[in-house]
């Protein structure tokens, strides 16, 4: 194996667990024909897996594998191939889910729910509409909605037997935030990750053709944090697979060397760590202790336009959109103004802290930068609506100054990697499971070597 690194085909998406772009740019792909329905139907009620005495039906693999597709569009024979990895998994998520119902752990629909909003919010989507999206394209929403409760039990299991371990002391965070400073100037790495365990020898020529399949997905494009979400079995899936800016030192040796080559924006080769393979991209790189920027907040009243607008003969419909954009610019003079917007048909839109250097093009950067806060802007004209921005703060400060908020929740993060990979180890030693997809019953398990990092 080498450790040589590919830029991938388009820079990386902003973290999130589905991406509305990715949801329309498959659906095609993914509706089968109406010729092979019938043949599926016939497959989807074989049992692919017992575990436990739960039954896991091949219908379950092959929506799973769909959800796969739909996220990362690996459609087609690789997606195939991805089905015996996806059942491993399905077995794994089953024996969580088994066990935060024997410890108890609740997880309502509230929280379900409460979660796909929050999915639906950060890709654009109207409420509805992320269900809307997978029926679409065949999926059952049933599948994401049991993935979603499968992650918030598990995760709130380890942090109730992580116990007193959850809070961690204030010895500890300055203990952090010392040894933060002592490293100003040396290079830390902004990473996402990527973990597929190999829990037998004898699955690691196979893994590995499938880390390699996720791999050249993943440079055609696929947005990694979906993938992650999907397929990663470290805790970090449930951000994407952020590990956020970290220092060599705290990963793998295998990654660490790996990362330290990598240019920014590229994604690694399979790297085997202790316990399976790991795929990593590196998103940004900086010297610790050291990034000045200026961050801000803003808010966006969009008023858009019945179709494409030209300019030499509006519509009588864009002419009035354009008149909302200037009234609201010369009546509004605060962000909570803005949201006079909403009742004249506007779009509210809030993207969060926003770096201003980072902002394109140079003209709307200069034009954000100079603006009184809480002041709107002109109205902005583009062929598809009139666009009001605010800012509503602007601060410049140390990005790379690690405070103690981010000192306690990394130093929680690794505990809970940590028990949550112990105790998934015993689950599976424990575990009678019983493979039946693709031949004979096969028992599962054994246990799997244990992995450092993260």
């Amino acid at each position: 194996m080498t450790d040589a690194t590919h830029p991938p085909a388009r820079r990386r998406w902003p973290l999130t667990m589905l991406a509305a772009a990715a949801l329309a740019g498959v659906i095609a792909l993914l509706t089968p024909a109406e010729g092979q329905a019938q043949a599926q139907g016939a497959r989807v009620n074989r049992i692919a897996a017992v575990v436990n005495g739960d039954v896991v039906t091949l219908a379950e693999v092959e929506s799973r594998r769909r959800l796969l597709a739909l996220s990362a569009g690996m459609t087609g024979e690789v997606a195939g191939r991805a089905n015996d990895q996806i059942l491993r998994l399905l077995v794994d998520e089953r024996l969580r889910i088994q066990e935060v119902a024997r410890r108890r752990i609740p997880v309502t629909d509230q929280d379900i729910a409460a979660a796909v909003a929050d999915i639906e919010a950060r890709n654009g989507l109207p409420p509805g509409g992320l269900r809307e999206n997978l029926r679409r394209a065949g999926i059952d929403p049933r599948v994401l909605y049991d993935q979603i409760r499968a992650q918030i039990g598990w995760n709130r299991l380890l942090r109730a037997l992580l116990g007193a371990q959850a809070n961690v002391s204030e010895a500890e965070v300055n203990e952090y935030l010392a040894a933060a400073r002592a490293r100003t100037g040396q290079p830390e790495y902004l990473v996402s990750e990527i973990f597929i365990p190999v829990t037998s020898p004898g699955q690691e020529a196979e893994v590995q053709r499938f880390v390699a399949d996720v791999i050249a997905r993943l440079r055609q494009g696929a947005p990694f944090p979906m993938v992650a979400t999907q397929f990663s079995q470290a805790q970090t899936a449930l951000l994407g697979g952020d590990l956020g800016w970290i220092e060599a030192e705290r990963l793998d040796p295998e990654v660490a060397a790996v990362v330290r080559q990598m240019p920014e924006g590229a994604i690694s080769n399979p790297i085997r760590v202790p316990g399976g393979f790991q795929i990593v991209t590196l998103r940004q790189k900086r010297l610790a202790g050291r990034d000045m920027a200026t961050m801000l907040t803003v808010r966006q009243a969009v008023f858009p336009f019945e179709g494409q607008v030209n300019p030499d003969a509006p519509t009588l419909q864009q002419l009035r959109q354009i008149e909302a954009g200037q009234r609201l610019s010369e009546t509004v003079r605060s962000c909570e103004g803005m949201e006079a917007a909403r009742q004249a048909g506007a779009r509210l839109n809030d993207p969060g802290p926003v770096r201003l250097d980072t902002i394109s093009p140079p003209e709307l950067r200069d034009l954000l930068g100079s603006l009184p806060i809480g002041r709107p802007s002109q109205p902005i004209i583009s062929p598809d609506g009139v666009m009001v921005i605010a800012v509503c703060s602007r601060e410049t400060r140390n990005l790379a100054e690690v405070t103690p908020e981010q000192a306690r929740e990394r130093l929680l993060r690794e505990r809970v990697e940590l028990v949550s990979r112990q105790l998934l180890r015993d689950l599976q030693r424990r575990a009678q499971v019983e493979i039946r997809l693709g031949g004979g019953a096969t028992p599962a398990g054994g246990e799997a070597p244990a992995r450092r990092g993260g």
